[in-house]
């Protein structure tokens, strides 16, 4: 028997505290999000009153300070995945948030841009909260109950996404933006305690010892699904992000009143996200019930296909109303990703693996906007969306074709009860 089929077996019936570890990383992964986007709405004010003057060098600089968080967390959550596995997950979720709650307060004490910039990239070295509770969850969790945690996980990820940038349009008019900052450092710091004294890991030394051991990847023995899975989890966010640089400047093109474009334009931008809010659990409960590959591969299809009305459309609430679909086709994609790759590696390799599978995801982020706004601006912004539609059909496509043969053979039946909870 292989390691991945003794890891496997070994759990099948998941850690006796599953429920409590996924209710506190729920709320912890929500709660580090929030304060992750709360700044978005204030940045380039914040730029602006730590010295900079210039319109220009604000833009820049509110770009650099946003950026330097993904970019130093796509670098290091491998490194972050790989030492979860040798001395424990929740170490990583307990620095994880330790580390936000410090750098978070500290920006609301910036003297300058530098400053900001730098405690941003900090954040980002530091963080990966919600990335280390996709590697505890799924570890941890029964087998046939995986996707459908790992959905509910999603769901609140996703709608800390939503609720961060509207209580930053909020809050700094109340209490200001430096008190924002240590707000939002004192709500992780109760996340931080949640998860130090509630969440509960079984110890591994047998895992511990393999981890150091297998060097990760090296004790994958198909590697196929997981190369399929890292460049799905790159496309999703490619296809999220993409759109974006484009979003208001399509909308001004449909919106007959000017004053109508930047309101319209967030409820396209949101409805993406409350669309995979709503059906990422329920999506991830149908692939525990059929199996993970034909969801993964149909939620591409779906979404791919969605695309292409969305570069016809004639009004503000198509493209709303297109944009919340292909948000529900793509919320199970997340949980799907994190479930396949947990049941295709060594228990001992999971972390750094799934670091990698955030790594991927980050570098969808960054291109997705590079190239969208490219295309947009020297092709025509319908143009993005078509290319989009036919990159999401042609990964439907890769997906199926290279799914294991025994997700080609069987359905992965479960009884119905199983998935009432």
């Amino acid at each position: 028997m292989t390691d991945t089929q003794r890891d496997a077996a070994s759990a099948g019936a998941g850690s006796i505290y599953w429920r409590r570890n996924l209710a506190v990383s729920l709320i912890g992964s929500f709660t580090t999000i929030v304060a992750m986007t709360l700044l978005l709405p204030f940045l380039p004010l914040y730029v602006e009153e730590l010295g900079v003057t210039d319109h220009a060098a604000i833009v820049q600089w509110s770009g650099i300070a946003y950026g330097a968080t993904f970019l130093a967390a796509a670098l290091v959550a491998p490194l972050w995945g790989r030492l979860g596995d040798i001395y424990g997950r929740k170490l990583m979720l307990v620095r994880a948030s330790l580390g936000m709650t410090v750098a978070i307060s500290l920006m609301g004490m910036a003297g300058n841009v530098w400053q900001l910039s730098a405690l941003r990239l900090f954040v980002g070295l530091a963080g990966g909260y919600s990335s280390g509770s996709m590697v505890l969850v799924a570890t941890q969790t029964p087998k046939d109950r995986s996707a459908w945690a790992l959905g509910v996980l999603s769901s609140g990820i996703m709608a800390g996404n939503l609720v961060g940038p509207l209580i930053g349009g909020a809050l700094p008019r109340i209490i200001g933006i430096r008190a924002t900052f240590l707000a939002a450092g004192a709500l992780i710091f109760l996340a931080f305690l949640a998860t130090a004294l509630l969440i509960k890991e079984e110890k591994s030394p047998a895992r511990k010892q393999a981890a150091k051991a297998s060097g990760g990847w090296k004790s994958v023995a198909d590697k196929r699904p997981v190369i399929a899975m890292l460049a799905t989890g790159m496309l999703l966010m490619f296809a999220n992000m993409s759109i974006e640089p484009i979003i208001t400047v399509y909308v001004a093109q449909i919106v007959p009143a000017a004053d109508e474009v930047t309101m319209i334009s967030g409820l396209v931008m949101s409805a993406a996200a409350l669309g995979s809010i709503l059906s990422a659990s329920r999506l991830g409960r149908l692939a525990d019930r059929i199996g993970h590959w034909p969801v993964i591969a149909g939620a591409l299809a779906v979404a791919g296909l969605l695309l292409i009305p969305q570069a016809l459309v004639t009004s503000s609430w198509q493209l709303i109303m297109l944009r919340l679909l292909m948000g529900a086709a793509l919320g199970g994609l997340l949980p799907c990703i994190a479930a396949v790759i947990r049941h295709s590696v060594p228990d001992s390799a999971a972390g750094s693996i799934l670091g990698l599978s955030i790594s991927s995801q980050y570098v969808g982020q960054v291109a997705g906007p590079i190239l969208g706004g490219f295309v947009g601006g020297h092709i025509g912004m319908r143009s993005v969306f078509l290319g989009t539609s036919l990159l999401l059909l042609a990964g439907a496509a890769y997906a199926w074709i290279v799914r294991p043969r025994e997700a080609k053979t069987s359905n992965m039946q479960a009884p119905a009860d199983q998935f009432d909870a």
